[in-house]
């Protein structure tokens, strides 16, 4: 813990470079901020001139690096300002003018306070530990591979800072060089807990002053006696980061109440016409069967659709929940003072023409009027809303009248179409589907405070291209997590990583791999695809909880029980080592040339009481956890045969309380579509003509158990 006195120093110091107008530290100020928190650096000693450096030198008996101290200069290197195993007085003496001759050849401005002089460490791994304030997560951490390694591989992890000693340590495994840290070729490992008590360190440092916007030690020199950061870097921010507006959980939730379960409606902008959006919406609640007040607002009509009209919401009778918007987005702002004066708390803003239209100053508008007020807006920019359990369709869109337990949001309108299509196609029973659009208000992290507390949602999918308030997000993901799942398709995964930053952790944190890090570190999970976060939300309430880690595929031919065995590694499952007596238990129904160990299988030819066998056996069997079934379409045992005796199967061991995740991968011929149909309404998830899919639905739900601390592992996984 830093104590109060440290901290004041600190504050002091940062203060002091304010002051000044600079924002990079020099090494000496560095050493400061390291001291004050306890990160390890060398011994070091500031040198003025030559006389100064031999002496310095000289008090740590051996060789040395030299390297120019000054608040100009940024990147020491690039000004030939750092070398690296200097020894011996004349061999200093030299290297001293030489720094500050390359110093002034590089800034012939730049200010120089002297040459620092650093006790030379041993050589070890070098790794990089840093943090960086990044736009939507605030404070981050990073760690990697260091030196060179770090800018070619890349191989860096990110956690929201401040993490805990446990957490800190996680990280080490998170890269993919992570074995290099355990010793490799004979090396000696590393002081792991060296390396993460830096981390935890520079994370508490960051979450401490918000001024700080990057910090970099890089390299870290770790050895098996330690770990030594050789430089500090700390930069930072040219100004104060803007304060984002909060709601408490409460009033989120008081809020969202009245969107989802509204008892009064009105529509702004409603039109007898057809094909304008004010008349599909209003429709569409009608026809819904919503069965509070609807009430129509359009200052030129006094019936629309056998609706009494009024001029103004401010002329509606009584207490409104939700005012739906379907006028253009120029006015918006005018009839949004006027849901304000009605004390309306929820604005559904269907208009396009704010921010994503080139006109950011309209939307600042109405959010300072929404804030003024007390509404919560949802959009602009959207499609509109479902609420199923309670007949809202606030859409123009086609209704969609299929009650479940999935909730589906994307900020995208053409995403919202295709969640659409797939929820009826799949006949996914659905609790809401929501548009964000441009979130000018209500966002994701609102969004899952709701549906956390929604007995009517089982599991939640979420389409974003950005986030809004990252933390927040992270706060609602955690408290959501342990009691149902939260699948997310990020988009942008591809775009340009690297930003100007005075660091290297600076440069690499734009990379998607920090948003995978912490939707992983916020226990959510993150779909490749749009389809893949489709069929995880499909899916996921379905298949009941593992309660181990050991998956068994039995399979009718050997081909797809490779497939299915690479998917299992894909995915990170563990097919399970099966002991001799499970071992000689599945043989009684396999034919001699088939093949018992895992995959389990009993051949193309075996009757249908050879699947339904060897099924029991796995589903009996308490060291099985997880089942995936390789169907292969046969005369002897048909499709439908097939899904009729594994449903049957499934279900009478469900009547008896052993309930273990059942999926399934059919080969054959058109028939096996109806046999999956049939199989996924009774509980066995099943996809004709991949092997893919049903284990990587397997594998979302092992890592959303993990996640919620039902299989061990914590939050990364």
């Amino acid at each position: 813990m830093v104590t109060q006195d440290q901290a004041l120093r600190v504050r002091a110091l940062l203060d002091g470079v304010r002051a000044e107008g600079r924002t990079a530290l020099t090494a000496p100020e560095g050493k400061v901020i390291a001291d004050a928190y306890g990160i390890t650096v060398p011994g070091e000693a500031l040198a003025k001139d030559a006389d100064e450096a031999v002496a310095c030198a000289a008090r740590f008996g051996g060789p040395v690096v030299m390297k120019i101290v000054s608040p100009d200069i940024l990147h020491k290197t690039d000004a030939g300002g750092v070398v690296v195993g200097v020894e011996g007085a004349a061999d200093v003496r030299a290297t001293f003018r030489q720094i500050v001759e390359n110093a002034r050849e590089y800034d012939l401005q730049a200010r120089i306070e002297g040459v620092q002089i650093q006790e030379l460490l041993p050589q070890g791994q070098e790794v990089i530990v840093g943090a960086v304030t990044d736009p939507t997560f605030g404070k981050i951490v990073a760690f990697g591979l260091g030196g060179v390694l770090v800018e070619v591989l890349k191989d860096v992890t990110f956690r929201l800072a401040p993490v805990d000693a446990d957490e800190a340590l996680s990280m080490l495994d998170s890269i993919r060089s992570a074995q290099i840290l355990r010793g490799v070729r004979g090396a000696r490992p590393v002081d792991r807990r060296a390396i993460a008590d830096q981390i935890r360190r520079v994370s508490e440092l960051v979450a401490d002053f918000a001024e700080i916007a990057e910090v970099d030690l890089n390299p870290v020199i770790a050895t098996a006696e330690g770990a030594v950061a050789a430089d500090i870097r700390v930069i930072l921010a040219e100004r104060a980061p803007a304060e984002r507006r909060t709601h408490t959980r409460e009033e989120i939730l008081t809020s969202m109440r009245r969107l989802m379960r509204p008892s009064s409606i009105a529509v702004i902008g409603a039109s007898n016409e057809q094909g304008k959006i004010g008349n599909s919406v209003l429709r569409n609640l009608i026809d819904g069967g919503f069965s509070g007040e609807i009430h129509p607002v359009n200052p030129r009509a006094d019936d629309i659709l056998g609706r009494k009209t009024y001029p103004s919401v401010t002329d509606i009778p009584g207490e409104v929940d939700v005012a739906v918007f379907a006028v253009p987005a120029p006015s918006v702002a005018r009839l949004l003072e006027e849901v304000g004066r009605k004390n309306i708390p929820n604005a559904v803003l269907i208009p396009s023409g704010f921010a994503e239209s080139g006109e950011p100053e309209l939307q600042d508008e109405i959010v300072a009027i929404g804030e003024r007020y007390g509404i919560r807006l949802l959009g602009p920019n959207i499609y509109g809303y479902y609420s199923t359990w309670h007949d809202v369709c606030a859409t123009f869109c086609t209704p969609y009248d299929v009650k479940g337990g999935v909730a589906l949001t994307s900020q995208s309108g053409g995403i919202g179409m295709a969640v659409l299509g797939f929820a009826r196609t799949t006949k996914t029973g659905v609790s809401a589907i929501v548009g964000l659009g441009n979130k000018a208000d209500l966002d994701e992290d609102d969004l899952l405070t709701w549906f956390g507390e929604d007995p009517h949602t089982q599991c939640i999918a979420m389409h974003l291209e950005d986030l809004k308030d990252g933390r927040a997000f992270v706060e609602a993901a955690r408290a959501t997590v342990p009691k149902k799942p939260v699948v997310v398709l990020k988009a942008g995964r591809t775009a340009a990583g690297a930003r100007a930053a005075g660091s290297h952790t600076g440069a690499l944190a734009g990379d998607d791999a920090m948003y995978d890090d912490i939707l992983k570190q916020a226990g959510v999970i993150r779909a490749p695809g749009l389809n893949e976060m489709l069929e995880y939300a499909r899916a996921l309430p379905v298949l009941p909880t593992p309660k181990g880690d050991n998956v068994v595929i039995i399979t009718g031919a050997g081909g797809s029980g490779v497939l299915l065995s690479d998917a299992v590694t894909d995915n990170g499952l563990s097919l399970m080592e099966i002991p001799p007596d499970l071992d000689s238990s599945f043989r009684k129904f396999i034919p001699p040339f088939g093949s018992a160990g895992n995959p389990v299988d009993i051949t193309g030819g075996e009757p249908p009481s050879t699947y339904e066998a060897t099924i029991r056996l796995g589903l009996t069997d308490p060291r099985v956890h997880a089942l995936v079934l390789g169907y292969w379409h046969t005369i002897v045992t048909p499709p439908m045969v097939f899904a009729e005796l594994t449903a049957r199967v499934v279900a009478e061991f469900r009547e008896r309380g052993i309930e273990k995740p059942v999926v399934a991968s059919l080969a054959g011929d058109v028939e096996v579509e109806e046999a999956c149909q049939y199989l996924y309404e009774r509980g066995v998830v099943a996809y004709p003509y991949t092997t893919e899919k049903p284990v990587a639905v397997l594998g979302a739900k092992y890592r959303w158990a993990r996640a919620a601390g039902l299989l061990g592992g914590g939050f990364m996984t």
